[in-house]
């Protein structure tokens, strides 16, 4: 077990080293960024008004709303990377760490609108009729010449690997651990409750997810952020210094400090990218599912809201975390410590065990949210490779690895989980690379003709009609 765990390691630092994964995030991010011109800036604050605000796209088909999408995703990648990852990245690389993890999100939310856009604009109504949109479709569809079809299953079966490792066994042991160190609840007893809970909602499909997370995540995040905001208010006077080390570190390498072993300016990239990726998982292809099953009247309006999903999972949730574990000192405490880091920083500040028992809760609720974005995706996966049939043995097997995850010892697991998002993010980075022009135009027409989103159905079908776009 030793030997394959390293090997492991080994395979995992190279997907995520400074020749593969890394430049393509990055080197993607920033190519839409400008194809896209920078549309993930231009248009954030009505993206953020279409996703938050407005809610429904009246006249869209689809399944679930705009909303319940944009909730649906973060309910996949708001979980425990944004608490034990972002400690992780911060213990290994140091505080310049978190620069790069804005940086992956801020680039990366060009990302996710474009794969956001694709899912949509390829989807198709699948034999219950359902909408299933993701890159298993516009993969194989926009790609011709078989190149786009191996792409597709490559994702899919990558997919379908990592719904079982970061959608599930490690959420899962995150729950069971941090319930049994808070409340002293045996991993049995978790594990049963939620082979019993996750098992019911699957049960409901996308519509009982959809429903679950519009009112379940934005609650789960105003907690821990309200949690964190009292932290930071009696950590002022460290903000500035802070501050300072982010900045600095980011580009000159972290000197050893207390546990700390001291890093590099490429640890600091590699762990900030690799970390980054597993927090909003923009490039991934992921939220693209979700996305698909959206009632919208437009892809380029399904993609703006998509894409604040990024913002609120990186430059919102990720931010008060770092911000935290690094005002409250301990963010030196070394790697080994990383797991215990962020629920350490909000005990060194608030009364009692109220710092513990809210980092708890939040990992608990984060998790449990995550696996069910998880299992949607996985499930639309299995469809694609098995056909309709394989939606039920799926559920079965996905519940039940569940109970596994809840009451094993999972010490390569993490390890597993970031080579599976590496795998996932390969085959669809590149289909973006190579539909970034089909994107581009599509995009500049849209805007250019609907620059405030404010048109109804009626309008956009016309549109659509005009411009011969028949992605319906």
């Amino acid at each position: 077990m030793d030997s394959f765990s390293s090997w492991l390691s080994d395979v995992d630092s190279v997907v995520w080293g400074p020749f593969v994964l890394i430049p393509l995030l990055l080197g993607t991010g920033l190519w839409l960024t400008y194809r896209l011109r920078a549309v993930q800036f231009r248009k954030l604050f009505s993206a953020l008004r279409l996703g938050l605000l407005d809610r429904e796209d009246d006249g869209g088909e689809g399944d679930i709303t705009q909303y319940q999408a944009l909730t649906t995703a973060l309910a996949a990648t708001v979980g425990v990377g944004n608490i034990v990852g972002v400690a992780t990245a911060i213990s290994v690389g140091g505080p310049g760490a978190l620069v790069w993890m804005w940086i992956t999100g801020l680039v990366g939310m060009a990302s996710k609108y474009s794969e956001a856009f694709l899912g949509v604009r390829f989807r198709e109504t699948d034999r219950q009729g359902n909408m299933s949109g993701g890159p298993m479709r516009y993969l194989t569809k926009g790609i011709p010449n078989g190149f786009g079809a191996f792409l597709g299953w490559f994702f899919t079966i990558a997919a379908i690997i990592a719904s079982f490792g970061i959608g599930n066994l490690t959420q899962a042991n995150a729950i069971a651990t941090g319930l049994e160190n808070s409340f002293q609840i045996d991993p049995w007893v978790s594990g049963i409750f939620m082979f019993i809970l996750i098992g019911a909602v699957l049960l409901g499909g996308i519509q009982a997810i959809g429903k679950i997370t519009s009112g379940f995540v934005p609650l789960m995040i105003l907690v821990y952020i309200v949690g964190g905001t009292v932290v930071l208010a009696m950590k002022a006077d460290q903000i500035p210094h802070a501050l300072s080390l982010i900045f600095t570190d980011a580009f000159t390498g972290t000197a050893a400090v207390g546990g700390f072993a001291g890093s590099s300016i490429i640890i600091a990239i590699q762990m900030g990218v690799a970390r980054g990726i597993f927090s909003n998982e923009s490039g991934m292809g992921s939220a693209a599912i979700a996305a698909g099953a959206a009632k919208t009247t437009h892809p380029v309006r399904q993609g703006l809201v998509s894409m604040t999903q990024t913002f609120i999972d990186t430059i919102i949730v990720v931010t008060f975390t770092g911000l935290v574990v690094i005002t409250t000192g301990v963010w030196d405490h070394g790697e080994d410590a990383a797991g215990t880091m962020t629920a350490d920083a909000f005990s060194t500040a608030l009364p009692g065990q109220w710092g513990g028992t809210i980092v708890s809760l939040s990992i608990v609720f984060f998790a449990f949210s995550t696996i069910l974005g998880w299992s949607y995706y996985g499930e639309r996966c299995a469809q694609r490779a098995f056909g309709r049939w394989g939606s039920l043995p799926y559920r079965m097997v996905f519940t039940a690895v569940v109970f596994v995850g809840a009451t094993t010892e999972l010490s390569t697991v993490w390890t597993f989980a970031d080579l599976a998002n590496g795998l996932m993010a390969i085959p669809n980075l590149i289909g973006l690379l190579v539909l970034s022009g089909l994107i581009a135009r599509e995009t500049k027409a849209y805007l250019d003709w609907d620059p405030r989103l404010k048109a109804n159905a009626e309008q956009c079908a016309a549109f659509l009609k005009e411009q011969g776009t028949d992605w319906r």
